[in-house]
């Protein structure tokens, strides 16, 4: 057993962390700086920390950046640090999928956060068993500490399987990241099985929905690098876990650099889970889990369809 729950579920962990982390940031102090405290309790070993460069036309950047990087590398504790700090703006893109490749490139395993992904401290713990457990299931693609339906329905073990990679707050293998490119124009061209690797013939709503974000991503309409994971995993027909409880609260949606809209999946509750994990009685995915994911997070509805097909016929 590695962990207790006081009256209060404060989570007490029993072993330390061994597995590195990498943290992600820009230009936001604050939330760096809540977020650097949450790694600064789990005390990880290793911690890399990778910062985008200033963007030119943005008065006073570079100092932003320059301050939270003080920030996050202000380690305390035992631990060695990497960095990767660039000196001009590459874009969510290339910054992130760069320093995720370095991440791995020197680690075969780890946890990763960005610097507006506030963990509760089990994830740390919740991430390292089962990176341990799952370390070579080549079926399971990453570990997930974000779901944002809980109230909508909780599975009843600590954990399910999902098609649907969630990245505020994940974990993974240097096998996940190992085929990935930013360019998804070149995987799909290489390579489109995705639809029949992980849907039928019912999911026609779900299929239209990732067909148009895979095309806006591959023709450049899209700077993200989310998009070409998701990608990647459904091509090498892989799961993701994700935990039945909410441990990750995004509290970046105010500002900054990349979340601006806020919607439901926004500042969720979070809670701390419990230890011993139970394991699903099964390792096919959660159907149920699935459709309210598709409907409540990527608002993949009958109606949204209709919607966005009437803004065709007047455009």
């Amino acid at each position: 057993m590695q962990t207790k729950f006081t009256k209060k579920t404060k989570f007490i962990p029993t072993t330390p962390i061994t597995k590195p982390v990498l943290f992600l940031t820009f230009n936001r102090p604050d939330t760096t700086q809540q977020v650097f405290s949450e790694i600064r309790q789990a005390q990880p070993p290793r911690l890399y920390v990778a910062g985008d460069g200033p963007r030119p036309e943005q008065s006073n950047e570079a100092e932003i950046c320059e301050i939270v990087r003080s920030i996050a590398t202000n380690v305390d504790w035992d631990c060695e640090v990497k960095t990767l700090f660039r000196d001009h703006n590459l874009g969510c893109r290339l910054a992130v999928s760069q320093a995720i490749s370095w991440f791995f490139e020197n680690e075969p395993e780890g946890i990763i956060l960005e610097d507006d992904c506030l963990p509760s401290q089990s994830f740390f713990w919740f991430c390292q068993e089962l990176l341990e457990d799952f370390r070579n299931d080549k079926q399971v693609g990453a570990i997930c500490g974000f779901y944002s339906n809980e109230l909508d329905y909780k599975p009843s073990a600590s954990y399910f399987f999902s098609r649907y990679m969630r990245v505020w707050g994940w974990a993974g293998w240097r096998r996940t990241f190992e085929e990935y490119d930013s360019h998804l124009k070149n995987q799909m061209e290489k390579n489109n099985t995705w639809k029949s690797n992980v849907f039928n013939r019912t999911d026609v709503l779900p299929i239209k929905y990732f067909q148009k974000a895979f095309e806006a991503v591959a023709n450049g309409e899209i700077d993200t690098w989310d998009t070409q994971l998701q990608y990647l995993l459904w091509q090498k027909k892989q799961r993701v876990i994700v935990s039945s409880s909410n441990m990750i609260k995004n509290i970046g949606w105010r500002q900054g650099a990349h979340t601006h809209d806020k919607d439901h999946n926004h500042e969720l509750r979070t809670s701390e889970i419990q230890f011993p994990l139970t394991r699903p009685e099964t390792e096919d995915r959660d159907l149920k889990a699935d459709r309210i994911i598709e409907r409540k997070s990527y608002r993949i509805t009958i109606l949204s369809f209709l919607k966005s097909q009437i803004r065709k016929l007047v455009q």
